[in-house]
């Protein structure tokens, strides 16, 4: 089979990584979660001390990133890659809304993002890879033969990530979960460092109304139709 690159870009709690993931195992695919690599800097900069709601040390967390070493380690038992943080697993610690309160300020800082985008673009040199995150197709992929910029009304975004953040046990209110996709949004879009934005070429995909499995039967299709392309024009 003929392997793509597919970047998927899109606002914060629009199931971009559940779909990424699920897409990359079905083609046999590696899957990247690029919002775990600013996630693992950012938990870093919060341990330190670098970063907190009041508090932005940003040359004392950029003179400290060669320090930060991240890496994806897959889990057999899981059926995916898991993050980490100097040979720390720390998948759960950063999905908490200490971290999600704070990632977009880290994300801002152009020393992390021209790092990790120099990581990101290594992983994608011999194609086969999924990439989620927000500035895939239009700065780290620019040329990837699949691109899907995935939205979703603030509402339903919130709506999904409360349930998430209460499945796993945190104690999180509604408000504050609507709060922080919306502070999230301005701030990914407002960037002066790769702002989230839909690439010309990329495909809308509003998932407002949308279940999972359909979620996943468009995106599959709209991959085999790009990777049947590229069979026949590579004959």
């Amino acid at each position: 089979m003929e392997k793509i690159t597919i970047a998927i870009d899109g606002y914060s709690s629009t199931g971009k990584s559940t779909i990424a993931k699920q897409l990359a195992k079905v083609l046999g695919y590696i899957y990247v979660d690029t919002g775990a690599m600013y996630r693992a800097v950012t938990l870093y900069a919060i341990r330190n001390g670098f970063i907190s709601l009041d508090k932005n040390d940003i040359e004392g967390l950029v003179t400290a990133l060669p320090k930060v070493k991240l890496k994806f380690v897959y889990n057999d038992s899981l059926g995916f890659s898991e993050m980490y943080l100097n040979d720390e697993n720390v998948e759960g610690e950063i999905r908490t809304m200490e971290v999600s309160k704070l990632v977009s300020k880290v994300a801002t800082i152009e020393e992390v993002r021209k790092k990790l985008v120099k990581i990101q673009k290594a992983m994608g040199l011999e194609k086969g890879i999924v990439m989620d995150g927000r500035d895939i197709g239009t700065v780290v992929f620019p040329d990837a033969e699949l691109k899907i910029f995935m939205t979703a009304s603030p509402e339903k975004r919130a709506t999904r990530r409360y349930k998430e953040l209460l499945d796993k046990g945190q104690d999180v209110n509604y408000e504050e979960v609507l709060k922080n996709v919306e502070h999230r949004d301005h701030i990914d879009t407002h960037r002066e460092i790769s702002p989230l934005m839909q690439a010309e070429d990329a495909i809308i995909f509003d998932n407002s109304d949308m279940g999972l499995e359909e979620q996943f039967s468009r995106v599959l299709d709209f991959s085999k139709r790009v990777i049947d392309k590229q069979k026949k024009d590579v004959r």
